[in-house]
């Protein structure tokens, strides 16, 4: 690790690579990079905004319970075992991933906020920080989607007076008792939060843009290939990547049947527009209007890439064109747990995948993009 300065820039070290964020797709690449010979703080870094280990797991809701968790794959090398199912997620994950974080010495900074990648001199990249600058060769950018939470625009939003909040900030259901609430979003969070309110609620409504698939039977191997395909081609195009679960629907399980039965996950279609107390939908001259104390955005995220801006590696669709999980535009850097290795699973062999690439990169002489 060196440390000095390029053009005029304090640099607080030199590395081969850096990996922006410590979730599953930063811990999963750190892990690749240390099995295959690199070694933390002198040939690469992990910077991690958040306060403590976990990624986006350590701000989710106490009603999310490990035992509701689908899919959370271990990270590569170490099995997560004897959890308990009724303890928070959050805890659970912080705390595997921070036993992780030590038992591979891993080193992560934190907290440190990424500000802005740009290009470097000879070829190398300048990764400016609240904790300085460092230069590298290659870049793992593995920042997830938690800090960007996508807030819709619809009419009269500005003129709504009771309370609007996304998933992103839910404080789990007892909050909301007595209220009448208007959750809207067709993924697995809107409904996951509509069954737990319900519970407390005066009244629910359940808003999407379109109607809600679900998902009768197992989820095969190659139902889940299908689904990967479908979200590797968007990337591969330079579109904004969607969720799996867009594509996949949403699993038909005893809880999502019994929300079925009760009525709770009565669907309706999207409101036109918001009102001071509630929402509305019109139909020519006829309108209908549902009261509601409380609107829930479970509208998803987006990925959380704008420091990556000064190297204009978007595409004029929106996303950032992407070949496995190298930037079509920049070989010097991947995007892990972007598109298709969003999942837990994913994240894991992306992480490997990007390293094997940036290994053979950096065998060569490196070269500005």
């Amino acid at each position: 690790m060196v440390s000095g300065s390029v053009n005029n820039t304090e640099v607080v070290a030199e590395v081969d690579v850096v990996v922006i964020g410590a979730g599953q797709a930063g811990l999963s690449s750190a892990y690749h990079l240390r099995r295959t010979g690199f070694e933390p703080d002198r040939d690469f870094v992990v910077l991690d905004h958040s306060p403590g280990p976990g990624g986006a797991w350590q701000f989710r809701w106490a009603s999310l319970t490990y035992g509701k968790v689908h899919g959370m794959h271990a990270l590569p090398g170490m099995e997560l075992t004897g959890a308990d199912p009724e303890r928070a997620s959050s805890e659970v994950i912080a705390e595997y991933f921070d036993t992780y974080e030590r038992t591979f010495d891993l080193r992560v900074r934190r907290p440190v906020d990424v500000r802005a990648v740009r290009e470097g001199p000879d070829g190398r990249l300048l990764v400016e920080t609240s904790a300085g600058t460092w230069s590298t060769r290659a870049l793992i950018n593995a920042t997830g989607t938690w800090d960007r939470p996508f807030w819709p625009r619809y009419p009269g939003q500005e003129t709504f007076r009771g309370r609007q909040l996304h998933t992103a900030q839910y404080p789990g259901p007892e909050e909301f008792a007595g209220k009448r609430v208007v959750v809207v979003g067709g993924g697995a969070s809107g409904t996951q939060h509509l069954l737990e309110i319900a519970r407390y609620a005066a009244a629910t409504t359940w808003v999407t843009r379109r109607p809600p698939v679900f998902r009768e039977g197992p989820f095969s191997e190659d139902v889940g290939r299908a689904a990967v395909a479908l979200v590797e081609e968007r990337v591969r195009q330079g579109l904004p990547p969607k969720s799996v679960v867009s594509v996949t629907g949403l699993p038909l399980n005893d809880a999502i049947r019994q929300g079925l039965a009760d009525g709770v996950l009565d669907r309706q279609p999207m409101f036109d527009r918001i009102t001071p107390d509630g929402v509305e939908w019109r139909d020519g001259r006829r309108s209908r209007h549902v009261a509601a104390d409380v609107i829930l955005w479970a509208t998803g995220f987006r990925a959380a890439i704008d420091h990556l801006a000064p190297l204009r590696l978007r595409e004029p669709g929106g996303g950032i064109r992407v070949d496995g999980t190298r930037a079509v535009a920049d070989p010097r850097i991947h995007l892990v747990g972007y598109g298709p290795s969003a999942s837990t699973i994913g994240a894991n062999r992306a992480g490997r995948a990007a390293v094997r690439d940036i290994r053979r990169l950096l065998t060569e002489e490196p070269v500005a993009a």
